[in-house]
């Protein structure tokens, strides 16, 4: 309309030159500069770089001198902004809480004829205590909010202060799986739609089906740490949330990443069950009910008493268990199984080269595992020193992993255990071959700890992060349960 107003489409990025006026904001596009109303934008939040490298350049002498009063002030109106957003989204986040919690969670407790506990604790989760657990979080960021000057509110301590509820969330997103195939199965019945759908007429909701609300808390999680990076780039480093804000992007961060880490995980137990499933004379317990990580695999030589004979075996470590089969005489891309070792009981030690004192044998290369409950032990020797050491830093890592399972909680549910080896005998039922596909899927990964100059990636689910491919899978990639 104005020479000076700036025009622009949905989608376009608006580079920020003046924020001083709470209602008109000057920036600037490709085509050119001018004025443009400040509700007609929302701040975006950067994907690509990290968000405390990237500051857009001002424009004039304000490109030297970032630290005038014109820029402070712009500084804190943008942290007013960023503030705001962060108070508007908890507050609609909590109605969306509450509308699932009364809208459908209390509805359907009242029809025992058509839901179990069981059946709605597998749809909704712990949806509830997440409720809960916000509602408080809200209610601790309202009261840290300056009214009269926003920019000083102090929100960075909020954060830390509930850092523990959020990690709630890692058994909400686990489950949210299992709560999409139920719902999937019950929808499949017209009397569970109708139903649903009149929960959310009488909620008044959206027009949403419920497996798109119930996404909502894991999209959330990812968010924190996105919201988080935005106000501590506007934060000066001498207010006094700075360092709160720091910690507090860090740790959600990590958090985000955990439960990142957590569904990776739980999505390869179907790959899992395949594997065992492609061997062949499998005995004893499925692999899922003590394990959910291959960490490390490979060919080494096994020495046994009497005589000292050696044996050629392919070894699996996954955490817990050690698996280990022999190839096939004729087809060498069949194995068949021969044992496991429990890595609870298992002291691993490092054998110098040279002749072994208890089978009276020269071993190069070797190491050995020692039984503790039954005084048992393996010695077990690879063909290249790097690969002995590889071996060794496995067994450490799967140690690392156990301990760490055990700090957060992790575990494979019965259910999912049971639905991931139905899947595999169905597979195999439909006349397909055994082999799988190459098991990048099941590669050990280092465990997550994301430093604070990373972004956290914004996320429709929680996806797999960017990974380097795991260099020992040449080795083994000729064998039957991972031929594509």
């Amino acid at each position: 309309m104005d020479d000076q107003e700036l025009g622009f489409k949905a989608g376009d990025v608006i580079e920020v030159m003046d924020a001083t006026n709470r209602e008109w904001w000057w920036g600037r596009v490709a085509d050119g500069e001018g004025w443009f109303p400040a509700s007609f934008v929302r701040l975006r939040v950067n994907q690509d770089e990290p968000a405390d490298d990237y500051e857009a350049p001002r424009a004039g002498a304000r490109e030297a001198d970032d630290s005038g009063p014109e820029a402070q002030s712009c500084k804190d109106q943008m942290r007013t902004n960023v503030i705001n957003e962060i108070l508007s989204t908890e507050r609609d986040y909590i109605k969306h809480l509450r509308d699932i919690c009364e809208g459908y969670v209390r509805q359907c407790r009242k029809r025992e004829d058509m839901f179990s506990e069981e059946q709605l604790r597998t749809i909704f989760g712990n949806i509830e205590d997440i409720y809960r657990c916000q509602k408080a979080f809200v209610k601790a960021l309202e009261q840290k909010f300056n009214t009269e000057r926003p920019h000083l509110s102090e929100l960075g301590a909020c954060f830390l202060e509930h850092q523990a509820d959020f990690q709630i969330y890692s058994e909400y997103c686990n489950n949210h799986p299992n709560a999409c195939v139920e719902l999937s199965r019950l929808t499949k019945l017209s009397k569970y739609v109708y139903f649903f759908e009149a929960c959310r007429l009488l909620q008044r909701m959206i027009d949403i089906s419920l497996d798109g609300f119930l996404l909502t808390p894991v999209q959330k999680i990812c968010k924190y740490p996105l919201q988080l990076a935005e106000l501590h780039k506007y934060t000066h480093p001498q207010h006094r949330d700075f360092k709160n804000v720091e910690a507090a992007l860090h740790a959600m961060k990590n958090v985000a990443q955990l439960i990142n880490e957590r569904k990776r995980r739980l999505e390869n137990i179907d790959k899992i069950a395949q594997w065992q499933s492609s061997i062949e004379d499998w005995e004893g317990e499925d692999l899922l009910v003590r394990s959910s990580e291959l960490i490390h695999s490979g060919e080494l030589t096994r020495v046994t008493q009497p005589q000292a004979r050696s044996q050629q075996r392919m070894f699996f470590l996954f955490d817990r268990q050690l698996i280990y089969c022999k190839k096939d005489l004729l087809r060498r891309d069949v194995l068949y199984y021969k044992g496991r070792l429990d890595m609870d009981d298992l002291e691993v030690v490092d054998v110098e080269d040279g002749k072994d004192r208890d089978l009276h044998v020269s071993v190069k290369n070797a190491f050995r595992l020692y039984c503790g409950t039954t005084g048992d032990s393996h010695l077990l020797c690879a063909r290249k020193p790097e690969q002995k050491q590889r071996w060794l830093k496995a067994f450490a890592r799967e140690r690392e992993q156990v301990r760490l399972d055990q700090e957060t909680g992790f575990s494979i549910t019965e259910l999912q255990r049971k639905q991931a080896m139905l899947n595999a005998s169905k597979q195999q039922a439909t006349g397909k071959p055994k082999a799988v596909g190459r098991p990048g899927y099941l590669t050990r990964h280092k465990h997550p700890s994301l430093p604070a100059s990373r972004p956290q990636q914004q996320v429709l689910v929680l996806a797999e992060p960017r990974r380097k491919p795991s260099n020992f899978w040449h080795s083994i990639s000729r064998l039957a349960p991972f031929r594509k």
